[in-house]
């Protein structure tokens, strides 16, 4: 229900009364969520309290399963053309509400209008419009002889209900790289976002009803995660997990999914390299730099935050970073001007605040490095930060801090380079930013991660796989390949002779 104290006006939150039924999704209708309980989604640039919602407990979870298992076996049956049908309708929804999703999303994240018009909304439309086309080409082997007087083929068949967990940092996109590659290969889904930032995934949900996808396809169940994630990574009627976040959480998401033998699928953190060849454009690396470590106030986990430089540009390019930083405007997310948005919550400032805080103690701050007072003070906000003088195995090297920080060091040989971009536990995105071919075909076959850009960072697109490598995870959203996820494949061999058929036990057991 929409918080009746909460001052937040039609303009910002226009899709408001979509949700007044409740925050949990389940069999095509709202409803409240019965864990006694409530929780408050916040505005983080204002601390404005915007929409309180009851938060799901486990019979909220068993319900929208087994509204997820009912729908099951019709929606699977559906043809490909079918299923791409809705998606395309569905596609045409979701551009019709652009606006809607772009001012939700920037309300419960703090993110610049600019960037969820230009970004989030597009990449989730184009997303859908993709798989759409996707669900058409789910294709098995080609059938042959690969045994004497037997053929072969292969089926490639949805696996049934898909519990999914998304994080609060693109709560839109990652809904719909969770939901929709599921629905496309002909599964149904119980996803549970963030409680942070639920609005835009349960206005996903009601799009897809409005395009006509049948009641259970997809239900969403808004709580916490020891409540209403546990459940549902749990449930004996759940037939994969597919989770976005910490690489601690996951291990724990994992540990759950073990013991009833679930299929999985993670996507975990990132400690993206940004490595600079001597080479390299200066000025382009330098703008790269501040944009790949700022997207998102740097709560993405394939941001820009370990920037390795070549001796010879590392000056220059500290210099350079940093007075770029330094013209980045924070302000109001909805404000024209604003390139930069508030962290998503004060405990996540905080949290990020403390990793700088501690790095004082080993490693020089050149700009940021702390809160902005005045106007601005009551949000989430932290100025974009840069650091050098750290060592390669220290904290704020190592660890995942997801914010704008980025730690800018050295490096002498392209072996060295190479060495420390792949010195972390983690591999989900990198970058190599040179002019020379042959160092860019070998950073991109050296490097251990699932993306490797040249000579940019952070772009994605639809066609194109995303996941990553040790410590972030296995399995891949979007692209062709995210239905690898979401399939079970099936060998179906025919004997083409009659007799085999007839005597196919003297084969195993001779005459008796």
């Amino acid at each position: 229900m929409h918080n009746p104290g909460s001052t937040t006006t039609p303009e910002r939150f226009p899709a408001q009364d979509r949700l007044a039924d409740g925050a949990q999704f389940i069999a095509g209708r709202l409803t409240k969520g019965t864990s006694g309980r409530t929780h408050t989604v916040v505005d983080p640039a204002t601390g404005e309290e915007v929409y309180t919602y009851e938060l799901a407990g486990a019979d909220d979870v068993d319900a929208a399963v087994a509204a997820a298992r009912e729908a099951f076996p019709g929606w699977a049956a559906a043809t490909p053309g079918e299923r791409s049908d809705a998606l395309h309708r569905f596609a045409a929804v979701l551009a019709e509400r652009a606006e809607e999703f772009a001012r939700a999303e920037s309300l419960q994240c703090g993110k610049p209008l600019k960037l969820t018009r230009e970004f989030d909304v597009p990449g989730t439309v184009d997303n859908t419009a993709f798989f759409a086309g996707a669900a058409r080409h789910l294709q098995g082997q080609a059938a042959g002889e690969y045994s004497g007087d037997h053929t072969s083929y292969v089926r490639r068949e949805p696996i049934g209900v898909v519990g999914s967990i998304a994080p609060w940092n693109y709560p839109l996109q990652m809904a719909a790289w969770k939901i929709l590659p599921a629905v496309a290969a002909g599964n149904t889904i119980v996803l549970k976002p963030a409680e942070l930032t639920p609005l835009t995934s349960l206005l996903f949900a009601l799009a897809a009803t409005d395009a006509g996808l049948p009641d259970g396809v997809i239900n969403i169940v808004t709580g916490t995660g020891r409540e209403a994630g546990e459940r549902l990574v749990g449930h004996p009627d759940v037939a994969m997990t597919s989770f976005t976040g910490s690489t601690a959480v996951g291990k724990r998401v994992a540990e759950i999914a073990t013991a009833t033998v679930k299929r999985l699928h993670l996507e975990l953190g990132g400690k993206a390299p940004f490595v600079v060849f001597d080479d390299a454009d200066l000025e382009a690396a330098a703008n790269g730099a501040v944009a790949g470590a700022l997207i998102n106030t740097g709560q993405d986990c394939t941001a820009a935050t370990r920037a390795y430089v070549q001796r010879p540009l590392y000056e220059a390019f500290v210099e350079r970073t940093a007075a770029l930083m330094e013209t980045v405007r924070l302000g109001d997310p909805f404000a024209p001007g604003t390139d930069l948005g508030p962290l998503v919550s004060h405990a996540q400032r905080d949290r990020v605040a403390g990793f700088v805080d501690r790095a004082r103690g080993y490693a020089r701050v050149v700009t940021g490095g702390e809160a902005p007072r005045g106007e601005l003070g009551g949000g989430a906000y932290y100025r974009p930060t840069l650091i050098t003088g750290a060592a390669q195995d220290s904290e704020i090297v190592q660890s995942e801090i997801f914010g704008p920080v980025l730690v800018v060091l050295p490096f002498d040989s392209d072996d060295e380079g190479i060495r420390l971009a792949n010195d972390t536990p983690y591999g989900l995105a990198a970058s190599a930013w040179t002019g020379d071919v042959y160092r860019a075909g070998r950073a991109t076959r050296e490097i251990k991660a699932g993306c490797v850009w040249v000579n940019d960072h952070i772009p994605v697109i639809s066609e194109m796989p995303h996941g990553g490598y040790k410590a972030s995870g296995f399995g891949k959203d979007m692209s062709a390949y995210s239905f690898e996820e979401y399939t079970q494949v099936k060998h179906v061999m025919f004997d083409n002779t009659a007799v085999a058929r007839k005597d196919w036990h003297r084969t195993v057991f001779g005459d008796r």
